[in-house]
């Protein structure tokens, strides 16, 4: 084991064990601040896969944005900040299955697909040359991904984090009648 796969494995307990964390505690304030933790942890390991670009949208995207967003939802619907015993469900086990199951099924297949695979193994081209950075995870392969492959689940993605905060600012405000706030 190399330094590197040290240093992978241990940011990937830190992300799962943040990950656990943001399910499991009872204040909200703190699950978005775990949350803050495990996508740190998450950018680290994309760092140590040499995709420094892919570590930097996450933390400019998922760490400025969405936690931000999060955050502000929280404030504009002026959700319980402190412990709540609001937050709990009677669906825990069943929530608990379907994760245990949903964690089972991606490990399979990130072990089948990436069986006898190390980190410091190199893309190999057609002459057995080394590939050149673009099939690294360089920002030109990522963008050629995003906006050519992913285009259409990236901006229903920005339409539903823009619902999300429309729907904040409709719950907060206590100015409607009541049917439109009848959710409440």
């Amino acid at each position: 084991m190399t330094g590197r796969d040290l240093v992978f494995a241990l940011l990937g307990v830190v992300a799962v064990g943040a990950g656990l964390l943001v399910v499991t505690t009872r204040q909200l304030v703190h699950a978005a601040l775990w949350l803050v933790v495990s996508f740190g942890a998450l950018a680290g390991c994309y760092l140590v896969l040499t995709a420094e670009f892919v570590a930097w949208v996450q933390v400019l995207i998922y760490v400025g944005a969405v936690v931000v967003l999060l955050l502000f939802g929280i404030m504009l619907t002026r959700a319980p900040v402190g412990p709540s015993d609001e937050l709990d469900s009677g669906n825990r086990w069943a929530a608990l299955g379907v994760a245990a199951g949903t964690a089972a099924l991606l490990v399979t297949v990130l072990v089948m697909g990436f069986r006898g695979t190390r980190l410091n193994d190199a893309p190999r081209c057609a002459a057995g040359a080394s590939c050149p950075a673009r099939a690294n995870g360089s920002a030109e392969h990522l963008g050629e991904a995003v906006f050519r492959t992913w285009v259409l689940p990236f901006e229903v993605l920005s339409v539903l984090l823009l619902a999300a905060l429309v729907g904040a600012i409709v719950l907060s405000r206590t100015d409607l009648p009541t049917p439109l706030r009848k959710g409440r």
